[in-house]
């Protein structure tokens, strides 16, 4: 018997938004815009709205999903260049190396890429996620998407306090240095540089001084 699937993180991440999004008095339908989600994810504005809804959309399958993502980006395609499908298959024909009828019947959802296939639409098509794109559920694509949304709006993480107990007092100033340093040692190598810098002047001022 297979282990049971782990649940999606969609709905801890849409749990997220929502008290961010009514923390900060922000338009709920602007952030989590249905039709631009769909645009971004090929996935059908209905379906995305089910999703933002904690519903569960209709099951399908992995052949359905490819089919219908990649007649969603072959149409946005045909209607943002303002080509016709003809020229598009006949220009994946020339780099992808299959013939015309095939690309076509392929962009039109009538018909299941090859492995290969889908990887050369992938590389042609610009498409961000690479071939999961196509494949995954729609929770989990719509879930990647969101996750700039959440990022754009949680604050960034506060350092967490030292826990460690203080060091006893060394004998020499290298040691202090080094203890220092390797306490600081989660800080950005910028910060790594002003510390370093800080103690050597302060080690300095205190040999003028004519301490010990």
């Amino acid at each position: 018997m297979e282990p049971p699937t782990a649940p999606a993180p969609l709905p801890e991440t849409l749990r997220r938004l929502h008290a961010l999004i009514e923390e900060r008095g922000l338009n709920r339908s602007e952030i989590l815009d249905s039709r631009d989600l769909a645009a971004r994810t090929l996935l059908p504005e209905e379906t995305v709205r089910t999703l933002l809804e904690g519903r569960t959309p209709p099951a399908d399958t992995v052949n359905d999903r490819v089919r219908a993502r990649i007649k969603t980006m072959a149409d946005a395609h045909l209607t943002r260049t303002g080509t016709r499908m003809s020229s598009l298959a006949a220009d994946l024909s020339r780099r992808l190396g299959v013939s015309a009828v095939w690309a076509r019947q392929v962009c039109s959802g009538d018909k299941v890429p090859s492995v290969q296939l889908l990887h050369g639409l992938v590389g042609f098509f610009h498409v961000p996620g690479g071939e999961t794109a196509f494949t995954a559920e729609a929770a989990e694509v719509l879930h990647r998407a969101l996750l700039p949304l959440l990022a754009a709006l949680e604050p960034p993480h506060a350092p967490e306090p030292a826990t460690d107990a203080p060091a006893p007092a060394p004998s020499g100033h290298d040691d202090v240095r080094a203890i220092a340093l390797r306490q600081a040692r989660d800080l950005p190598p910028e910060r790594w540089n002003v510390l370093n810098a800080t103690l050597q002047a302060l080690l300095d001022l205190d040999n003028d001084q004519g301490n010990p």
